[in-house]
């Protein structure tokens, strides 16, 4: 039976992926200055307008997708009896997987069938949407709902998230350092590595002195965990320093040999709280640990 794979707009997939592989997408808002707007994947939303915005000094908050959006689009699906695989931001990180729980039940009342099954994916940004690119590749090749659902939940905590920031003052922001640290960090020029652990929480990893040995970093770490390299992607992010995304991206490849490389600019929603200047590199690889 054909099935519909649905993610969000956290995932930072590229857009030519959304549609290359029909991924239907459920929306976060972004809020900056007075201006409301929608994180549609880069079709309509300048990203490079945006990051300038945040270069600039400019501050942007994110909302959680609430019940009622989940509720129209799974309606959608419902009505036209299609079964949904809907891998959702990490639960850790936003309220938007209990959201699509609770329309879930809510639509269980209305309907009497509600093929709906939903993933924490335990990742956010390119990590996310690594998944859900290998996932929609899996279908491709024939995977049943059942199987693909199982090889998901199999596979989800192989897949390592890896961040650099250039400005802590943003983590600040969003409560992950204290302002004494941020303040200590930006005067001796330390940038945080961060990883999600395997609750889908973002953890400091460790502190490095200078953004070369930060980029660096993310490489051997990053290689330090590959297993299976040539039947998987890597995807790299970046806000706004696409140098140094391909910077990363060349020293990869000297040392090993993915299937692919991709380089992608975040979204908007995690842009916002990332900052300017911010890099990530995703992939596969051993279980995650803590």
């Amino acid at each position: 039976m054909n099935f519909q794979i649905i993610t969000d707009s956290g995932s930072d997939l590229p857009l030519e992926l959304v549609n290359r592989y029909n991924i239907d997408i459920v929306n976060f808002m972004i809020r900056i200055g007075e201006e409301e707007l929608i994180d549609d994947m880069g079709e309509k939303f300048d990203k490079n307008a945006f990051f300038q915005r945040l270069k600039n000094g400019e501050t942007a908050s994110t909302s959680q997708i609430n019940v009622h959006s989940y509720i129209e689009k799974f309606k959608f699906y419902i009505e036209k009896e299609i079964p949904v695989v809907y891998l959702a931001f990490s639960s850790a990180l936003s309220g938007t997987f209990n959201s699509a729980v609770q329309a879930k039940k809510i639509l269980e009342e209305e309907y009497e069938e509600v093929n709906i099954d939903i993933i924490d994916t335990k990742a956010a940004s390119l990590g996310q949407g690594l998944l859900v690119y290998e996932a929609c590749q899996k279908k491709q090749e024939g995977y049943t709902r059942e199987e693909l659902i199982d090889w998901v939940e199999d596979n989800k905590l192989n897949y390592h998230s890896l961040v650099t920031v250039d400005d802590v003052k943003h983590l600040q922001r969003g409560g992950r350092i204290s302002a004494t640290t941020a303040t200590v960090g930006s005067l001796l020029n330390v940038k945080p590595i961060i990883v999600v652990n395997t609750e889908g929480e973002l953890v400091p990893a460790a502190k490095v002195r200078g953004r070369k040995k930060a980029l660096n970093y993310l490489v051997d770490q990053t290689i330090k965990h590959l297993t299976e390299t040539d039947k998987h992607s890597i995807f790299i992010g970046h806000v706004g320093v696409i140098e140094e995304a391909e910077f990363i991206k060349e020293k990869l490849l000297e040392r090993a040999n993915p299937r692919e490389i991709i380089v992608s600019s975040y979204g908007p929603t995690i842009a916002a709280h990332t900052g300017y200047g911010s890099l990530s590199v995703f992939s596969y690889g051993d279980k995650r640990t803590g």
